[in-house]
């Protein structure tokens, strides 16, 4: 009885994770406001900053046109930021709705719940991005096919790791306004603090010990090195572990919070 025991398990986890993680893409597709607001901010951002301040940006002596391509991964790690934020306020609402409490007294392991919720986050930035690289193909922006792999590689685990801590903010709580408070004082200054904005070594020194302590930053790099390798060499595999760490740390954080925590009621 035991194996058949593992095997219904097993079928009720990957039908669970397939179940809810089909919601949350078909859920953003419909909500087309999401679409813009996770799209629209970050291009926003892009051209303001770019365009705005870039040119008081000095990278390595080069002007504003380099200031977009440098602050062009920070963009991107942006729309990861951002559609994991929308992601993970779903949680919320769905407690609220009474769906989270149907899922959570299913025959599911709650496992499943956490993989579902993280896929479909990573699933939803991932798409964004591509799209983001594609359209900025006539702008000048030039990969190669090993480059490409190099950056949904990172997208993907930019995208569980982001969602994972949304996951973690949002799992206790019954409050939108109370994500939204820690979100401003949590994820958007882990997204400041990446070197998204300027690079560490024009900074002063405690805040380029932060940078470098910030998991964010390293996942950065990997995206910089895939679209710029005309950039100084880096140590690709170093950043690649540790973002590595840092998702499966954020994921397994995740899937034990979910146990040990009761969710409260609205």
């Amino acid at each position: 009885m035991e194996p058949r025991k593992t095997s219904v398990a097993s079928g009720n986890f990957g039908l669970g994770v397939y179940t809810l993680w089909s919601r949350e893409v078909v859920r953003f597709l419909r909500q087309k406001n999401r679409v813009v607001g996770a799209l629209g901010t970050p291009l926003v951002f892009w051209f303001l900053i770019g365009s705005g301040v870039g040119s008081s940006f000095r990278t390595g002596g080069t002007g504003s046109s380099d200031y977009f391509a440098y602050f062009f991964p920070g963009m991107l790690l942006l729309v990861v930021l951002f559609t994991a934020i929308f992601s993970t306020i779903s949680l919320i609402e769905d407690r609220r709705e009474g769906f989270l409490q149907a899922v959570l007294v299913a025959p599911v392991p709650r496992s499943a719940v956490v993989a579902a919720k993280l896929l479909g986050g990573m699933t939803l930035s991932v798409l964004q991005c591509v799209l983001i690289c594609v359209l900025a193909l006539p702008l000048g922006l030039r990969f190669s096919p090993g480059s490409f792999v190099l950056v949904v590689a990172t997208l993907c685990l930019l995208g569980l790791a982001l969602t994972g801590l949304g996951y973690l903010l949002a799992w206790p709580l019954d409050s939108v306004q109370g994500y939204h408070a820690l979100m401003n004082l949590l994820l958007m200054p882990l997204w400041l603090l990446s070197g998204a904005l300027f690079p560490p070594e024009g900074s002063v020194g405690w805040m380029r010990l932060i940078i470098h302590a910030n998991p964010l930053y390293y996942g950065l790099e990997l995206l910089r090195a895939a679209l710029r390798p005309d950039r100084p060499g880096a140590p690709l595999w170093l950043f690649g572990a540790i973002t590595l760490l840092f998702t499966v740390a954020v994921g397994l954080a995740a899937v034990v919070i979910t146990d040990r925590v009761r969710v409260k009621h609205p």
